[in-house]
């Protein structure tokens, strides 16, 4: 299976959340477990790809303030790889009170599958609040895509409970994503 993850946000342009008491950057975090997804991933036999960037779509509805970024955008590069699925790996922020996790898909199907396979894992390994599965038919990683496709936020970064998690259990929340991801692998 060829797995394409892309961690949320980047180091140069977006960092995405930050906790606003420890200075925990969402980019950074998304990036470490990434990378451990992947190494969990290619060590079950899977192939992958990593591709960190805000230059996520190329649409006329896609966000302005990125059009003076050149090259492929992270949606281009999965289709054009022939991922059999796509991964965008993030924390949630909301109003420092909000805690869990939730995983957004495009609509049914296999998108939908392969969210609660990966829902399921991390909120049975790491005790987090089950948020559920979320459509989210707008957000231009899973839109664009060819292949099943979801965006996972871990937990929320701005919340003191949940950036801890997401400083200290980065390990845990990756060995939970490839898990669901090698779960939806096996009722495919």
């Amino acid at each position: 299976m060829k797995v394409f993850i892309n961690p949320g946000h980047d180091t140069t342009y977006d960092s995405g959340a930050v906790n606003p008491n420890t200075g925990l950057r969402e980019c950074d975090v998304a990036a470490e477990v990434g990378a451990r997804v992947a190494a969990y991933l290619e060590a079950a036999g899977c192939e992958c790809q990593i591709m960190q960037s805000d230059n996520l779509a190329p649409t006329p509805a896609g966000r302005s303030e990125y059009a003076d970024r050149q090259g492929p955008t992270v949606t281009e590069t999965a289709n054009e790889w022939g991922a059999d699925i796509f991964v965008s790996i993030h924390c949630n922020a909301a109003n420092t009170a909000a805690q869990g996790t939730e995983v957004e898909c495009f609509g049914g199907g296999a998108g939908e599958q392969l969210a609660q396979c990966i829902q399921s894992q991390i909120v049975g390994s790491l005790g987090t609040t089950d948020r559920g599965v979320k459509y989210m038919s707008k957000l231009l990683v899973l839109r664009y895509t060819d292949m099943p496709a979801v965006l996972i936020e871990m937990a929320f970064i701005d919340n003191d409970d949940d950036a801890a998690l997401l400083a200290d259990k980065q390990d845990d929340f990756a060995r939970a994503i490839a898990r669901g991801i090698t779960d939806y692998e096996c009722i495919q």
